[in-house]
């Protein structure tokens, strides 16, 4: 763990223990949000980066720049819809975040497919105005599956952004192998790509 990583990961639970900011760190030490504000998480995200234990070498040639939009629906609910170009096809994909007891915590719902594997997102920080961090654990046949996503306003982030995902990704024993970033040259995001 480099020396920035290591400093994060004391302040994040120093704060926690103090109770005094609006991080806490979590069962799993992940750190959590105790006061996640979701109507300013809402609206669209960059997904600049992945990390996950599910991830190979070959998945990186795969990913294209893709976008991430939350939008609350009337009953507190958050839809999350991604959208990707693959070639000339506009890729599209959707789901609900149920919140659950904790804030920043969700489990994503089932109800259109009961036998889907359950998973649990939570928005593990967020400034709300350039960067967001998240992390899904899925039970695929009794595997947990793994996913921190690094999510932009934009697609250039603060290095104290990418410093964090870093740590995280540390945090959770991945590799960087393991961590994949969508290439974004030559790659223009217009409403008329998807």
């Amino acid at each position: 763990m480099g020396p920035w990583c290591a400093l994060w990961v004391v302040l994040t639970l120093l704060r926690a223990v103090q109770d005094k900011t609006s991080t806490s760190v979590a069962a799993s030490g992940t750190p959590s949000l105790l006061d996640f504000q979701k109507d300013q998480f809402q609206g669209e995200w960059y997904v600049v980066g992945l990390a996950g234990n599910a991830f190979r070498k070959e998945d990186r040639e795969l990913l294209n720049p893709y976008t991430a939009t939350f939008e609350l629906t009337g009953n507190g609910h958050i839809q999350v819809s991604y959208a990707m170009t693959r070639g000339q096809r506009c890729v599209t994909w959707a789901y609900t975040l149920n919140p659950a007891s904790q804030p920043g915590h969700f489990e994503v719902d089932k109800s259109r497919d009961p036998q889907a594997d359950s998973e649990e997102v939570q928005v593990t920080d967020s400034d709300y105005t350039t960067f967001g961090l998240m992390l899904s654990r899925r039970n695929s046949m009794g595997r947990i599956i793994l996913r921190i996503t690094l999510l932009g306003r934009s697609w250039t982030l603060r290095p104290e952004a990418l410093d964090k995902f870093i740590c995280l990704v540390r945090a959770h024993h991945l590799s960087d192998e393991q961590i994949v970033f969508p290439a974004v040259i030559a790659w223009k995001i217009t409403s008329g790509n998807c």
